[in-house]
């Protein structure tokens, strides 16, 4: 299954390919800094810099700043990944930032129930906004 992430509500999108890939289901997600986080930017902001503060470097915990894997990093907060079927479902789920060419061909699927015309308000902020400001360098 290969999603597209344009647009998308990360954590619905994140919550959907966990459960494809619980299924059994090789899941592809593509687009994956165009994923959304709903919410005031800065508090989005503060929030994710919180986070990659916390700990220390050599034991974490290790907050990613490229966008696929920051997603990728969602997926697996909704995988029981600590279990042998959870590590096994988290190793069938892919992220990239854009299309690659091995896929450019193919459908990719749109997720209704994570669009972003279901949020509330208009604010958000993109994968690719979090992890510049993070540092990365998308």
């Amino acid at each position: 299954m290969i999603i597209d992430a344009t647009d998308t509500i990360l954590g619905r999108l994140a919550t959907h390919a966990a459960k494809q890939a619980l299924l059994g289901e090789d899941v592809i997600i593509i687009n994956a800094e165009k994923a959304i986080v709903s919410g005031r930017k800065q508090d989005i902001f503060k929030h994710y810099r919180q986070r990659y503060a916390r700990g220390v470097p050599s034991k974490g915990p290790f907050i990613h700043r490229m966008p696929d894997r920051l997603v990728r990093r969602t997926v697996r907060g909704m995988l029981p990944y600590k279990t042998r079927r959870g590590l096994e479902a988290y190793r069938r789920v892919m992220c990239y930032a854009g299309v690659p060419e091995q896929y450019k061909d193919k459908d990719a699927v749109r997720i209704g129930k994570a669009e972003k015309e279901k949020l509330p308000s208009t604010q958000y902020a993109t994968v690719k906004e979090i992890a510049r400001n993070l540092g990365g360098h998308s």
